[in-house]
Formats: structure tokens, C-alpha cells, sequence
């Protein structure tokens, strides 16, 4: 049976009451995230230049080069395999710092972006990437030990390298509750995932495994959904028309928080310069984040609900109809490029009806 991955983000809490031990591991958590960064670009650094070793043309000819173990391949020029070469590095320069199951994850998952893009760096298409500060902390599933249901079934504790945390959910309308009591019962698997800090607060983002459901699908039903701007999603399936959203529920609130960042543009107009910046970085860009999560939100909402009355109706070929036409119609008015979102939305539908086995076809 088909596998298929999924992400969600899962806020955490440190599960003590002591305030000296919870600055203790935000410290701790610090230290590792900087560690990460620092090994990530060795990471990068290291196999692009065993890469451009085959490149450096004033080797004489008896040298012959090759990436590979020279215990494997009598032509290879490594004590060990590729994917071991930078491990070692990070296990000389970070042993003891950090653990060494995140080094282990974060080498494999570097090690295989690099292995993917390697054609686009030699060619100049891509460059390699430079690590920020603030980059995830990756771990493998297996770390999570000790996960238990507690109060209810709505906190969720656990340890991870030996420090306690719990969830914090709050009203959670999403499935990620759900999620965690499967995982519990060990009906789906945790992989490798990663630790996220954001301004004092911790966030996982769980990567969860699970077999793809098989529906129910009649090859001869069609459904036909329309993205327009009076509704977010006009949907025909037979003789039945179905509405998912409007235009005053998706704009309402999203315009609210454009002319609530107007306003506070214009009154950094009267601000000295100091106070400009703090302003911005914090007032500003927590209004623009806020926008951005509403419309990422309403998106998959609209898109659920799509997919499941699709599921309901047991339709296999979902068809977005005139949706190119649209497209271009939006690149060429400013404000659907830039509230509207049919671009996003399309990506989540596709991806929705993947994971349920239908099939989606563009006109």
C-alpha cells in the first residue's frame, strides 16, 4: 500500500515548573540550533569540494579520482562512504555539544538535497545554499520516548534526549490531536522531523508516515470546480452545486489586516528612527505573519472541504475548469494577484486529492 507524509506544526511547552531548569534548556536548545547551523554549511562545504576534486585538471594523469570507499572500489580516494565523510567531520568537531542523532539526522538530509541538486549546482543553476542562524534542529522519530495522552486526551507529554515536554494544542480545529492518539496506538510512525524556535517559543514539526486510505472511487463520476472571486470555490458534481466559502468571509478579515498595517505605516511617519525599527520588526511583521497564516488557513479549509465532498460523492477526476484562463486574469489585475491566492489554493487541491486518489485535471 501507497505511503504518504504529512506535516504539522505542534507547539511545545518544557514539562517542569522549575524557571531554572526551562532557561537551562532554551539555552541548551540555542546552543544546538547555532551548532546546526555551523554544521550545516561544513555539511555543503565538504561534498561540493570533494565534488570539484574530479575538476582540477592540473593533477597529473596518474592520479585517477574517484568518490568512492577505497575498501569498495580499489580507484576510490575515501577512507569511507560520502555520506560518512561529513558525519565524521561533525562527530570531530560537535561530539559531546550536541547529540549525535540530530547530527546524524541533519547530515543525511543535507547529504541527499545536495545528492538531488547536484546536476543544478555544477551547472550554475543553483547556488549553494547559506545556512541562517535560525534554522530547524532536526531529529529522527525514534528520539520520541515515553509519549503518553494526559488530561483528557488533550496534552500529550514525552521526552526527547531526556528533556520532558508536553503539547499545548489550545482549540486545535485541526486533526493534530487525532494525529498524536494514533501515534500513541502506534497506527502511524513519527520520522525524522525537527525542533522550530520562534521568538521564546518551541515548535515541532512533526512529520508523520501512514498508509494511503483506499476510497471507494467511481471512474465515472466527474466533478467540476470553479475558483472564482464571488466564492472561494464553486463545485458540480451531477446535478448538485455545492459553495465552499465567500468573498466576505475570505477578504473581510484579510483587508482588515492590510488597512491595520496601513495605518501603523503611516503613523511611523512621527517616530524618531530608533523607534521606527523596533516598531516594524515587531508590530508590523507579527500583522503581516498574522495575514499570511489566515490566508494559509482558509486555504486548507476550503481545499478539505472540497476533497472530502468529492470523497462523499465517490468522484475520481476532479476538473478545474477555465483555471489557466484565471490565472492570467489574475496576473494582470493587482488585487487578485494579491488577495486572492489561486495559486496556493490550486497547490493544496492537487496535493489533498493525491492523498485521497483522485485525480485532477487543469484546464
Amino acid at each position: 500500500m501507497e505511503k504518504i507524509f504529512f506535516t504539522r506544526k505542534i507547539q511545545l511547552k518544557i514539562d517542569s515548573e522549575d524557571p531554572d531548569y526551562k532557561s537551562h534548556v532554551f539555552r541548551t536548545l540555542y546552543d544546538w540550533r547555532y551548532i546546526c547551523f555551523k554544521a550545516s554549511n561544513l555539511i555543503f562545504t565538504h561534498h561540493f569540494v570533494q565534488q570539484q576534486i574530479k575538476e582540477i585538471i592540473y593533477l597529473t594523469d596518474e592520479v585517477k579520482v574517484k568518490l568512492a570507499n577505497i575498501k569498495v572500489d580499489q580507484d576510490g580516494i575515501l577512507a569511507t562512504s560520502r555520506m560518512n565523510t561529513s558525519y565524521q567531520i561533525l562527530a570531530r568537531n560537535f561530539k559531546g555539544s550536541i547529540p549525535m542523532h540530530i547530527m546524524s539526522s541533519l547530515n543525511s538530509t543535507l547529504v541527499s538535497t545536495f545528492n538531488t541538486n547536484l546536476i543544478s549546482y555544477i551547472t550554475g543553476e543553483k547556488t549553494l545554499p547559506n545556512f541562517k542562524k535560525d534554522l530547524p534542529i532536526p531529529f529522527k522519530g525514534t528520539d520520541v520516548k515515553s509519549l503518553i495522552a494526559a488530561d483528557g486526551g488533550h496534552i500529550f507529554h514525552f521526552k526527547l534526549f531526556d528533556i520532558p515536554f508536553k503539547t499545548y494544542l489550545g482549540k486545535d480545529f485541526s486533526d493534530k490531536k487525532n494525529l498524536l492518539h494514533r501515534l500513541v496506538k502506534k497506527e502511524i510512525k513519527l520520522c525524522t522531523s525537527s525542533f522550530v524556535l520562534e521568538k521564546g517559543k518551541i515548535f515541532m514539526m512533526a512529520v508523520f508516515e501512514s498508509e494511503n486510505q483506499v476510497h471507494l472511487l467511481n471512474e465515472n463520476i466527474i466533478a467540476e470546480a470553479s475558483l472564482s472571486l464571488d466564492y472561494p470555490i464553486m463545485l458540480t458534481i451531477g446535478k448538485t452545486r455545492y459553495t465552499i466559502g465567500n468573498k466576505e468571509e475570505f477578504l473581510h478579515k484579510r483587508l482588515s489586516i492590510q488597512a491595520a498595517i496601513q495605518r501603523k505605516q503611516n503613523a511611523m511617519s512621527f517616530m524618531n528612527n530608533q523607534t521606527k525599527k523596533r516598531f516594524k520588526e515587531n508590530t508590523i511583521e507579527n500583522l503581516r505573519d498574522a495575514e499570511k497564516r489566515y490566508v494559509i488557513q482558509k486555504q486548507h479549509v476550503y481545499s478539505k472541504r472540497l476533497i472530502d465532498l468529492c470523497l462523499k460523492n465517490q468522484a475520481a477526476t476532479l476538473l478545474l475548469v477555465d483555471q489557466q484562463e484565471k490565472e492570467a486574469q489574475a496576473s494582470q489585475d493587482p488585487f487578485l494577484l494579491r488577495n486572492w491566492g489561486y495559486f496556493g489554493l490550486k497547490q493544496k487541491i492537487e496535493r489533498k486529492a493525491a492523498g485521497a486518489g483522485i485525480t485532477v485535471i487543469v484546464e
